[in-house]
């Protein structure tokens, strides 16, 4: 049996959409964000040494690395579904997505995050202006360009098919659903940018990403 070690709010959630798309059985053992820091509890690491989400057993296998558990899941079960043919053109699309969601999407964001909260961490009161000047400078001078030169990417290249490795729904889809919904929640993504919007509304109606939030539970970034 397949156990996902699912943590709320987190990357775990499109594991559990998957399993949802290829029709799968599976367990979910639950661990929850401390309320102040918002990392993950010790507990995971007696799963896997990292400590994150998310982890999943199959059996004997632990297996960590969103990419690589979707990955995984759709070559041992997909039977060929949710992935294209080996060696065909979108074949190569399918695997650059796979790659580019957590390698070159997910950084800007990750680092957005990080200098948001050191604008509203607590502080003595005469560091406060210098951080958020330097919070403000990283944000202006790199990271928010970073982000908007991506947004603007992956909105082009949704205007050449209907998902990201062409016009069938894939397990790529799944993969950057997570980079994508943390742009609309805190990157400064909106409706300036129509397809992207309207491929997070396209996902968001498919039954199985429905019935993964049902079993999942809390998950803010996509609301």
């Amino acid at each position: 049996m397949i156990v996902v070690h699912h943590l709320n709010n987190s990357r775990s959630q499109r594991v559990l959409w998957l399993l949802e798309e290829l029709g799968l059985n599976y367990d979910i053992t639950r661990y929850e964000r401390d309320r102040k820091t918002m990392l993950a509890p010790a507990s995971l690491r007696a799963v896997h040494p990292l400590g994150k989400s998310p982890v999943i057993t199959d059996g004997e296998l632990t297996l960590a690395e969103s990419g690589a558990i979707i990955e995984y899941l759709v070559e041992r079960y997909g039977q060929g579904r949710l992935a294209p043919p080996a060696g065909k053109p979108a074949y190569l699309r399918y695997r650059y997505w796979m790659h580019y969601a957590e390698g070159s999407l997910m950084p800007p964001l990750l680092l957005k995050l990080v200098f948001d909260k050191i604008e509203t961490a607590p502080m003595p009161f005469f560091i406060k202006p210098i951080a958020k000047a330097i919070s403000g400078k990283a944000k202006s001078g790199f990271i928010t360009p970073q982000i908007t030169t991506h947004l603007n990417y992956l909105e082009a290249e949704l205007g050449k098919s209907t998902w990201f490795a062409g016009n069938d729904f894939s397990a790529a889809d799944v993969h950057m659903s997570f980079p994508i919904e943390a742009a609309a929640a805190r990157g400064g993504l909106d409706a300036s940018r129509p397809r992207l919007m309207d491929y997070l509304s396209r996902i968001h109606a498919r039954p199985a990403y429905k019935k993964a939030l049902e079993r999942g539970g809390e998950f803010n970034i996509a609301s």
